[in-house]
């Protein structure tokens, strides 16, 4: 059986018999074809800058993905699979909106998860990223933009004497464990349940709760041996180590499982625990470098890790990831030491552009306003939420702000606190959420950012949608029990 290609060439067909391979594409040389001919070209559209607009249909353009891509997303999470629903399908995003393709806007409190922290298509961002793309995308040599970042984040993290850029976060945490065994000459991690630290395989693991514990494969496709000598431990307690541990990473504020604050000997204690054996204490900073403040979470907590990870904030919404540390451990990567570490984009002068952009317009008084914004928005949520009896709580953690559904849930410290959200009751504000025109990450344990282009205008329309989201929410739980 074959059906035709919505949008597409009427004699371009997929084939849904699996016994046989699909038609051949019968695209023209030098071309890529538009969604729909007519409506794309009408709508003014451009195959490689694809709007939607001449699709203005959600669920088309997202049915038409998932014939190309694996559950029709590129991170798993945007699939909407734990909330319910089909995911919208981004046409444009401005400060703190975005819009999809059918031409509806929602205020905006993800911010591509935190990347964008001074909101969307920031002008100061895009006349960087328009300026460098004039001189190329990329070269496969050093540049002065690379070197300058390198030294912005040097200046304002004082942990980090030295710093490589590469390409995401996942390939700076995977970088930084693989440094950490290199300078001690140990192959033991230490990690924490609930924390978050990239698609990396040892990192991928199911941790235990009560004691550290040895780790198992948190997914398929990774083999025991990737996680043999991963351990977890809860968060905010202080694993014993032995001298077998080459490093312990850490989320210094566990912001993938609602924003979780640590203790206040926890961070310290890691410290201890690992000069005390000669282990390195990794920070992943790749959501709190440049968000909590200029210095990081390390600065707010006055702890300096050995290698801090960095990613979102510093490509000012472009792929990025950095590994910065103490110069003796740094001196370990190549081409210095036996470390290996290369990418063919790493340093990339688009990403390397706008995050000296993003990096130039973050001085500390904004740091100050975001504290204030988070703390009101939280308050409104939270009132809104308790005025229609929804049960719910809105943490902060310095700018950041997250959110627990549920009776008894309050005052979260670990993993296991964290769980006893109610994903049912989340799902169900998520959807009110969106109805009312705000979008939240569809997730249960993800953090709630707030950005720049939230001003006090926008964080009290944002509580005032809250309100009816919050009844709306509260009838769709009745309906389903």
């Amino acid at each position: 059986m074959v059906r035709r290609v919505d949008g597409e060439r009427t004699d371009r067909t997929v084939n849904t018999d699996r016994t046989r391979p699909p038609a051949p594409v019968d695209v023209a040389a030098g071309t890529i074809p538009y969604c729909d001919p007519e409506a794309c070209a009408a709508a003014g559209c451009v195959p490689t800058v694809c709007t939607g607009a001449g699709v203005r249909s959600n669920s088309r353009l997202f049915e038409r993905s998932q014939r190309a891509i694996p559950g029709g997303v590129n991170s798993s999470i945007r699939a909407f699979r734990s909330v319910g629903g089909e995911p919208y399908v981004v046409a444009r995003a401005s400060g703190a909106t975005i819009t999809d393709v059918e031409g509806t806007t929602h205020l905006d409190l993800v911010q591509s998860y935190g990347a964008v922290i001074l909101g969307h298509g920031h002008p100061a961002v895009t006349a960087a990223v328009a300026t460098a793309a004039a001189d190329g995308t990329s070269y496969g040599a050093p540049t002065p933009r690379e070197m300058k970042l390198a030294e912005a984040i040097r200046e304002r993290v004082h942990s980090c004497e030295l710093v490589r850029l590469m390409n995401s976060g996942t390939e700076a945490t995977s970088t930084a464990i693989r440094l950490a065994r290199g300078v001690t000459g140990r192959d033991r991690i230490v990690t924490f349940a609930g924390n978050f630290h990239g698609a990396t395989d040892a990192l991928l693991v199911a941790g235990g709760s009560g004691v550290a514990t040895l780790g198992l494969p948190g997914t398929a496709g990774v083999p025991d041996a990737a996680v043999s000598e991963t351990l977890v431990a809860p968060y905010n307690v202080v694993p014993s180590l032995d001298e077998h541990t080459a490093a312990v990473i850490v989320e210094p504020i566990a912001a993938n499982m609602g924003v979780v604050a640590p203790d206040r000997e926890f961070l310290t204690g890691l410290r201890a625990e690992c000069d005390r054996v000669g282990a390195l204490l990794i920070f992943d900073e790749v959501i709190t470098g440049f968000r909590i403040g200029t210095g990081g979470a390390q600065a707010r907590y006055d702890v300096t890790p050995d290698i801090t990870c960095f990613g979102k904030v510093i490509g000012g919404g472009l792929p990025i990831g950095a590994v910065g540390g103490r110069r003796d451990v740094m001196e370990h990567l190549s081409p210095l030491g036996p470390v290996f570490h290369a990418g063919t984009l790493s340093g990339n002068p688009l990403a390397t552009a706008a995050g000296l952009a993003a990096l130039d317009q973050l001085h500390p008084d904004v740091y100050i306003e975001l504290m204030a914004r988070a703390r009101h928005l939280s308050s409104l949520l939270r009132d809104a939420c308790a005025a229609a009896g929804f049960v719910a709580s809105f943490p902060v953690v310095g700018t950041l702000l997250g959110i627990v559904c549920g009776d008894g849930v309050d005052n979260v410290r670990d993993f296991d606190d964290a769980k006893r959200t109610d994903e049912a009751a989340y799902a169900a504000f998520f959807r009110a959420m969106l109805d009312e025109g705000v979008a939240m990450a569809p997730g249960a344990y993800e953090a709630i950012f707030v950005g720049v282009a939230h001003d006090d205008a926008v964080v009290a329309e944002i509580g005032e949608r809250a309100h009816r989201a919050a009844a709306r929410a509260v009838a769709d739980l009745e309906r389903r029990e």
